[in-house]
């Protein structure tokens, strides 16, 4: 029995692939367990038989047959009728007859059927084992599809079907001798031999599955990676690709594992034979009298655990320029701008601490020359710092949280926008470090009115060394802002200087009252919770505001809206500091029905008390102009949305100038989601920001949509339209083929369009997946057109 159940389990072709299929080991002094309705022995014939309801347990393993022969004098054992094997390990295999040695060596198996615990499948005409370790599959068949259970006989999406299988279990491989692929029983392609690793073994050196790929500078691309298993705990993978119009491209990405972590290298480079491919002018194509012809990369990733609270890695790339990854794809690291760091991260329970060195590296075609060249812009970060410690126990009956965050940052080029006053990046040296300390305490009256007082206090320390030329771009901006006035309500600044310092100290307290009072409403169909919202904030000036100078990095994304409302300090970043007395008053509401149905709403404003406002004062980039709170009283904010079960929701929010409510910014969301569809539109208006880096009005309305057709075809689109330029600026729609089981296909064109030029960018995706087998396609063909 033990050969029996050692030599049938079928080996599935997924290279590289952790399928368990190997044959089951039998415990020492195993004891085999046989029922069955009678046992004859023939003394003339010198055989046992066991037949009728035949069931043996041997060492896990389960045979069911109905008639069960051993021959003494061949030393051959014969099981007959419906014979089904499971193993140990569940691999089940179904057979009307096997024949095999009683030495576990040689055996014969005809109309053969096994299925496996991962849910593949095998049958052969017949099966032969020889010497214990070679097995042959003649007229077989492998796929990873489940029979129909209406039509058994039906032929499965996708099988590979061959003359031979040959299982050599010493050497650990299977393979196909005269193979073909079909699909829904059609062939369309033929192997004359394929060889694949045994799917016992986890790891084995042998090619993966090709990949294909087209760009129009680059032309058809083909991709075949070689696996090299060289340890348990490193491998080595190389790709060889070929695109028609620039050559061979070579890559290798080596791997290694470790207790604590892992950590990868990859390299590639191409000598381009054609350059001149690339539109003239662009850094893939390099200059007239230097074409950009020998191109590389080396990049790494790690990440390793010190200890259960502490974690170190990295993700480094170096480029011979700055679009190589990017243009021609390359694994990990082909994003439009990639991140580089090195880490060090510790948390534990409410304590949380984060040491980095950055640097973003934008991949773009343009030169460094060009004014719209981003990258040479962008800094070096050596290093960022956040630190936050919680005690776990109260202060004065409050929670007490501290935070530290520093960074330096080092830039070789001035960042400017040359049709507005604003500087986004000096070119230099800046620093800052910041500590603060908050403590709050929420107390509820038997009125059910929440009062919450509130204490902050910070320092900040920074210092700068900055080029002459990013001093002459800063007294030119003051220069510029003074006497400006820019309609859609944008501040005019007056007596604007520029105080260029060295060094910077600035200290803000903060001492603030927070009163809430939810109020429930409820009936026999639903229940509505409003709560009144009021804050005072009381606070000094913001040191240096009003002046030209201190750098702003990390505060230049800022928003006012309905979820920064009740924000003690609204800017998004620690360069800037909200100074001044302001309070916040609105209110919330939520509200839920018997039938499913959810409602919610906040609503407010915010007015500047006293001292100065700092969301009027300019900076190096004007954060504050046209944000709503540059004057005492702000715009106001607000929001509202339902949901209901049918899969219908909806929700809006803005801000709206304080006398003429004349929308500031605007977003509304729609979407409905049943079974089989599901729709959803998005607008999204933002008023001029002159000052801030956008002259014009900005509009945009998405619309997407997904429907499936039935369990296995799904399809989608969405398109976005914008307004201003009035063009559609992208575009999209494919469709997918996912039986859930074991094949998947998904093909998506779209669309990209420049906002002025109208130049259209199209590309086609698609991707096919064969479980156990692997995937093949690409996600980045794409082709330009004018």
């Amino acid at each position: 029995m033990a050969c029996v159940f050692s030599y049938v389990f079928a080996p599935a072709p997924a290279p590289a692939q952790d399928v368990q299929l190997a044959a089951p080991s039998i415990p020492a002094n195993s004891q085999m367990l046989l029922e069955a309705d009678t046992l004859v022995y023939d003394n003339d014939a010198n055989t046992v038989t066991a037949a009728g309801g035949v069931q043996i347990d041997y060492g896990g393993n389960k045979l069911v047959a109905k008639r069960v022969t051993y021959d003494r004098k061949s030393g051959r054992l014969i099981a007959s009728g419906d014979v089904a094997l499971v193993d140990s390990e569940g691999t089940k295999v179904f057979s009307q007859e096997i024949d095999i040695t009683d030495d576990f060596a040689d055996g014969f198996v005809n109309a053969l059927r096994v299925e496996t615990v991962d849910k593949t499948y095998f049958a052969a005409e017949s099966a032969k084992r020889e010497r214990g370790m070679l097995t042959t599959f003649n007229n077989g068949v492998y796929t990873a599809c489940a029979p129909c259970e209406e039509e058994p006989n039906k032929a499965p999406i996708w099988r590979l079907k061959a003359k031979k299988i040959i299982w050599n279990g010493q050497a650990k491989t299977v393979r196909f001798e005269q193979s073909r692929f079909e699909m829904f029983g059609y062939p369309i392609a033929y192997f004359p031999a394929l060889e694949v690793p045994d799917p016992t073994v986890k790891r084995k050196t042998g090619f993966l599955i090709p990949g294909i790929a087209y760009k129009s500078d680059l032309g058809v691309g083909f991709n075949i990676p070689f696996y090299i298993a060289l340890a348990p705990t490193y491998d080595l993978t190389l790709h060889g690709r070929y695109y028609t119009k620039q050559g061979f491209l070579g890559m290798a990405e080596w791997r290694q594992r470790f207790n604590n972590g892992q950590y990868n290298l990859r390299i590639a480079g191409i000598s381009q034979q054609d350059p001149g491919g690339f539109q003239f002018g662009t850094v893939d194509a390099g200059t007239a009298t230097d074409p950009n012809k020998l191109r590389g990369m080396i990049g790494s990733k790690g990440d390793f655990v010190i200890n259960p609270r502490w974690s170190f890695g990295w993700d480094i790339v170096a480029q011979s320029d700055k679009n190589f990854s990017y243009t021609y794809g390359i694994p990990g690291y082909s994003n439009f701008v990639q991140q580089s760091q090195v880490y060090l991260t510790g948390l534990h329970e409410r304590n949380y601490f984060d040491l980095r060195a950055m640097r973003f590296q934008v991949q773009e075609e343009y030169f460094d020359e060009s004014a719209s060249a981003r990258d040479d812009k962008q800094p070096w970060v050596l290093p960022t710092l956040d630190y936050s410690y919680t005690p776990d126990e109260p202060v004065f009956g409050g929670e007490l949280n501290f935070d530290v965050n520093a960074r330096v940052i080092n830039r070789s080029r001035l960042d400017s926008i040359p049709s507005t006053p604003a500087v986004r990046g000096l070119e230099g040296t800046n620093s800052r470090l910041t500590a603060e300390a908050e403590w709050k305490k929420s107390i509820i009256t038997e009125g059910g009115i929440v009062i919450t007082p509130m204490f902050d206090v910070r320092g900040d320390a920074a210092h700068s060394n900055i080029s002459s030329e990013s001093v002459a771009a800063i007294n030119n901006m003051a220069g510029t802002l003074n006497g400006i006035d820019y309609s859609h309500g944008g501040p005019a600044y007056s007596g604007v200087a520029a105080d260029i310092r060295s060094a910077y100290n600035r200290f803000m307290a903060t001492a603030g009252l927070e009163l809430r009072w939810p109020v429930l409403f409820s009936s026999t169909s639903s229940s509505h919770v409003l709560e009144p919202m009021a804050q005072l904030f009381a606070r000094p000036d913001e040191r240096y505001a009003g002046s030209l100078g201190i750098p702003n990095e990390d505060a230049q994304s800022f928003v006012f809206d309905a979820s920064s409302l009740f924000e003690r300090d609204k800017f998004s970043g620690y360069d800037r500091i909200e100074g001044g007395t302001r309070a916040n008053i609105g209110f919330r509401y939520s509200g839920s029905y018997s039938s499913g149905w959810t409602t919610n709403a906040l609503f407010g404003q915010s007015y500047h008390l006293a001292g100065e406002n700092s969301f009027a004062q300019p900076d190096l980039v004007n954060v504050g102009a046209y944000s709503g709170l540059e004057t005492d009283t702000s715009d106001y904010v607000g929001l509202a949305g339902f949901s209901s079960p049918s899969g219908l929701s909806a929700s809006i929010s803005g801000r709206f100038d304080e006398q003429t409510f004349e929308i500031r910014r605007a977003e509304a969301k729609a979407g409905y989601s049943i079974d089989r569809f599901s729709v959803n539109a998005k607008y999204a208006f933002i008023q001029a920001q002159p000052l801030y880096g956008f002259p014009d009005d900005r509009r945009e309305m998405t619309l997407g949509a997904t429907a499936k057709i039935n369990e296995n075809w799904k399809t989608f689109g969405s398109a976005t339209y914008d307004f201003e330029a009035d063009t559609v600026v992208r575009d999209s729609v494919g469709f997918t083929y996912d039986d859930g089981v074991c094949f998947l296909f998904s093909l998506t064109m779209s669309e990209t369009r420049d906002r002025f030029t109208r130049d259209t960018s199209q590309s086609i995706g698609f991707n096919i997946s064969f479980r156990t087998l692997g995937d093949f396609g690409t996600d980045s063909s794409s082709f330009s057109s004018n």
